[in-house]
């Protein structure tokens, strides 16, 4: 391949590659630690489909979950770990890599076609 495009492709993390996975460690890179509701209502999913995310997330070690209790209610933490944070790390990278490839790639369409 010739071009922009020519080299190694970056390295996206498959575990993000759904928006709710992506949005869920983003909000955890934010915070040390958040309950399940919050998480819920930022995601705007349904119990279940937040249970699975973080699951699958923690089978990864890119989430830690917490259970307990405020007073006699059961609750849920989730946080995000040190392999979560640096894989999330990478692959923000990754998804910059690419939007610079691709301004690049346009700019050098746009000077190849005589447009500004």
């Amino acid at each position: 391949m010739t071009g922009p495009l020519r080299g190694t492709p970056p390295a996206l993390d498959r575990e993000f590659h759904h928006p709710t996975r992506l949005a869920l460690a983003a909000y955890l890179s934010a915070c040390g630690e958040a309950e399940f509701a919050v998480l819920r209502d930022y995601c705007q999913v349904s119990d279940s489909t937040l249970s699975k995310t973080l699951s699958a997330l923690e089978k990864t070690g890119y989430v830690s979950i917490r259970k307990g209790y405020l007073g006699k209610r059961p609750r849920t933490w989730a946080a995000l770990t040190l392999t979560g944070r640096r894989a999330l790390a990478r692959h923000l990278a990754a998804l910059e890599e690419i939007a610079a490839t691709a301004r690049r790639a346009a700019g050098a369409g746009a000077e190849d076609t005589g447009a500004v």
